[in-house]
């Protein structure tokens, strides 16, 4: 009988170990499961956000490349970025319609 319940005693202990283990490696330690879950997906936002940093870098350096070596894209930006206009030039300034309810009275 002693060794019936000495088996049974290691079986115990182990399958508790076991059970010990399985919660640390889930719950505990580190990182668990769940803040591993949670930096995957921190990590895929960030990947993403890296992403779209570098293609407007490589925008960027497009445009940059261009007002460098192409005196039209440097007038271009100076007319429609800055507002300047050259000498002789006429600007027409166009106001948006105001809505309905908002229309100036005529005046007396």
């Amino acid at each position: 009988m002693s060794e019936r319940v000495r088996r049974w005693g290691f079986r115990g202990v182990v399958a508790g170990l076991l059970l010990l283990a399985g919660y640390y490696v889930v719950f505990g330690g580190v990182y668990s499961v769940f803040d591993m879950r949670g930096m995957k997906a921190e990590r895929r936002a960030l990947v993403s956000r890296l992403d779209s940093l570098i293609a407007r870098t490589d925008s960027l350096a497009q445009r940059g490349d261009s007002l460098a070596s192409d005196p039209l894209a440097i007038e271009r930006e100076a007319r429609e970025e800055h507002g300047l206009i050259k000498d002789g030039e006429i600007v027409f300034r166009f106001h948006p319609p105001e809505a309905e309810g908002e229309q100036e009275s005529p005046e007396d």
